[in-house]
């Protein structure tokens, strides 16, 4: 019976962990238009190792490649001219803003 009742509970975490990984990747990728239009609009500044960045790479997928951004691992004297203070960094329209944003609300603020 302890046997089984072990069994149940591994698979009742399997389950579990299985669920959270799936839902925490993003579904669909961005446009190609959108991914453009966003990387005319914006500037996002990441940096190499960063979690929250590869977040955000993903949600773009292959149209990460569109946007107007900067790695601060590599081009650290431009993060510091920018007051660039954690990754990643969007800037739209003369306003900053810190951590990943989900594509909608970049679409609102980049007029997208």
């Amino acid at each position: 019976m302890k046997k089984k009742s072990l069994i149940t509970i591994l698979v009742i975490l399997a389950v579990i962990i299985l669920s959270i990984i799936i839902l925490a990747r993003p579904h669909t990728e961005t446009s190609k238009e959108i991914a453009k239009c966003i990387g005319e609009n914006s500037e996002l500044y990441v940096q190499l190792g960063c979690h929250a960045c590869e977040y955000q790479e993903k949600l773009f997928g292959e149209n990460y490649k569109y946007l107007n951004k900067t790695d601060c691992f590599y081009d650290r004297e431009k993060c510091i001219k920018k007051e660039i203070q954690g990754t990643p960094t969007w800037i739209i329209n003369n306003i900053k803003y810190l951590g990943a944003r989900s594509i909608e609300e970049l679409k609102k603020l980049t007029g997208c």
